[in-house]
C-alpha cells in the first residue's frame, strides 16, 4: 500500500493492526504521534522565518512556534537582539523604570515574545524559529515528514495504537523503532546542514 497521504497512513495503520473498527482513534494515534515529533525532531526543514510588528512589550507569536532561533531587529543596520530571561528581564525593566526605547532584549513570556526596553514606536522583527511539525487532517493531507519518512509516522502512530490495545510487547517495539528513526533522521539534518564546509566552534544564544 502507498503511504502517502492522511487517508492512505490511516489505512495502513488499520492494516497493520487488522482491524477495521477504530476509525475515530485511529486519528488520535496519529495527532498523538505528531506530539511526539514535535518534542524530538530536530530538522532543518523545521526552521521557518516570521517578521513581527513589534509595538508593544509584547507580540504574538506564530501558532506554529516551537523555539526561537535568532532575533533580529530589521532597522537601518539590522542588529541580533540577546535573549535574556524573564526574571532577569523584569529586573532590568523596573531597574530602568520600564523605559522605552528600541528593543534590545527578549524573552519567551506566556507565550508571546517580551522584548526590553518597551518599544518607542513599532519595529519590524524578523525572527529566526523552529515550527512545528504541519499537523496532518482531511484538508491537509500530506507534509515533508510523510513524504520523506513515512515510516516515522507509521511507527509513532503504532506506539499509541498498541498502547490503546493493551499490547506492551508491540508498544515497546514500536517506541524502539521510532527513537531509532528519530535519531537516524536527525543525523541525517545534521549532514545536510553542515556538509561540504569545515566546523567551525561557536557559541550560540538560543
Amino acid at each position: 500500500m502507498a503511504l502517502t497521504t492522511y487517508a492512505e497512513l490511516k489505512a495502513s495503520i488499520a492494516d497493520w493492526l487488522v482491524r477495521d473498527d477504530l476509525t475515530t482513534v485511529v486519528d488520535d494515534f496519529i495527532d498523538m504521534a505528531e506530539a511526539d515529533m514535535n518534542r524530538h525532531l530536530k530538522h532543518w526543514r523545521m526552521e521557518e522565518r516570521a517578521t513581527l510588528s513589534v509595538s508593544g512589550q509584547y507580540t504574538d507569536l506564530p501558532t506554529d512556534f516551537i523555539a526561537f532561533r535568532k532575533v533580529t531587529l530589521s532597522d537601518t543596520v539590522p542588529r541580533r537582539m540577546e535573549l535574556m530571561s524573564r526574571a532577569t528581564m523584569q529586573g532590568e525593566r523596573e531597574a530602568a523604570s520600564d523605559t522605552t526605547g528600541a528593543p534590545e532584549y527578549y524573552a519567551l513570556t506566556d507565550g508571546d515574545l517580551e522584548v526590553f526596553p518597551s518599544p518607542d514606536d513599532t519595529y519590524s522583527v524578523d525572527l529566526a524559529y523552529v515550527e512545528k511539525v504541519p499537523a496532518l487532517s482531511d484538508s491537509n493531507t500530506t507534509n515533508w515528514v510523510l513524504d520523506n519518512h513515512p515510516d516515522l509516522y507509521l511507527a509513532g502512530s503504532m506506539i499509541y495504537a498498541s498502547a490503546y490495545e493493551k499490547d506492551d510487547q508491540a508498544e515497546a517495539k514500536w517506541q524502539a523503532r521510532f527513537n531509532g528513526l528519530l535519531e537516524n533522521i536527525n543525523r541525517e539534518s545534521d549532514r545536510a546542514r553542515f556538509s561540504g564546509a569545515g566546523l567551525r566552534t561557536k557559541i550560540n544564544s538560543y
